[in-house]
């Protein structure tokens, strides 16, 4: 990985540094803040780790420029602030962890790797899902079509989730009680009968074409 240190004290940045690059990392450090965001916001990092008390501009400003700029870069924060108040007004700053000072290397690697980790995971996971013109916003919990937004109950929204997961795709109804209702055997029910009645009634009345399609003997397909 590509990491950026920033900080101020050399013994400190010396201990890290070497402790990465034995790991097979490439470093840069900047001693100062305003160093740091300018190589933050000009080069492409896989990680920062950030001392939040900084000559120049601190930490903490450092990091909300940043997000504020967009820029979602795992970033582990460093602190001699060890107090709760101090952890979580940088973890609602956007640092995806703290560490606070004095530490032991291999913890400072392992959650280096973890926001890491979970950083390359939430890439690969969309946070919003299209068909078509059928939108769904997976953090808002919102459902809109041409540009109208669709009320959804909870069951639902997992169904179109499911649904819209595998577009193209005929969906079972075996796979849609394992799935959405999480039942491994057959209620022997019209529920999900229902539950696609009500959906599509949502997301395809008053539109000009139908998206949720019924596949006789076979189970259900949304596409354009």
């Amino acid at each position: 990985m590509r990491i950026l240190l920033v900080e101020d004290d050399a013994h400190t940045a010396a201990f890290i540094s070497k402790g990465l690059r034995e790991d097979g990392h490439s470093v840069d450090h900047a001693s100062d803040g305003k160093q740091g965001l300018f190589l933050a916001t000009t080069e492409p990092y896989d990680a920062l780790v950030l001392d939040r008390m900084l000559p120049g501009l601190d930490g903490m400003t450092l990091l909300r420029t940043l997000r504020g700029a967009g820029n979602s870069v795992p970033i582990l924060m460093l602190t001699a602030l060890g107090e709760t108040d101090h952890r979580v007004e940088g973890l609602r700053a956007g640092a995806d962890d703290y560490l606070v000072k004095p530490f032991a290397y291999a913890e400072l690697s392992a959650r280096l790797d973890g926001i890491v980790r979970r950083s390359q995971h939430n890439e690969r996971e969309p946070t919003r899902l299209k068909v078509g013109d059928l939108e769904l916003d997976l953090l808002a919990r919102q459902a809109q079509r041409e540009g109208r937004r669709i009320e959804l109950q909870p069951r639902e929204f997992r169904l179109l989730e499911y649904l819209m997961r595998h577009a193209g795709q005929v969906v079972t109804r075996t796979m849609l009680l394992e799935s959405v209702w999480d039942y491994h055997f057959d209620p022997q029910t019209n529920v999900i009968d229902v539950h696609i009645s009500r959906l599509r009634q949502k997301i395809d009345q008053g539109f000009s074409r139908p998206m949720l399609h019924t596949v006789r003997g076979a189970g259900y397909r949304l596409s354009e």
